[in-house]
């Protein structure tokens, strides 16, 4: 009976470790197809990648920048062709 009984429960460790295994392999097909499908419906919401869009802020940045500098330029270009220009009237 001991000998019986030895074999059940080595029986049914096999049958748990293969259970086992199945539920891993099982998790990790859920796994890649859930990514799979993560990946693709981020895709095709055309999201931007981070670092894309770290540089393109950089880049707005540096414009608006180089806009404050240029109106800030012709401001004081008029500034010095009103002065230079007579009024005109008499």
């Amino acid at each position: 009976m001991t000998q019986t009984s030895g074999r059940i429960f080595d029986e049914m460790a096999r049958l748990v470790n293969d259970a086992a295994g199945v539920a891993q392999g099982v998790r990790r097909e859920a796994e890649t197809v859930m990514r799979a499908q993560m990946e693709r419906f981020l895709r095709d919401m055309d999201l931007v990648k981070r670092e894309e869009f770290e540089v393109l802020k950089d880049l707005v940045t540096a414009t608006r920048e180089e806009n404050e500098r240029l109106a800030a330029k012709i401001a004081e270009l008029e500034a010095r062709l009103s002065v230079q220009t007579p009024p005109t009237g008499a």
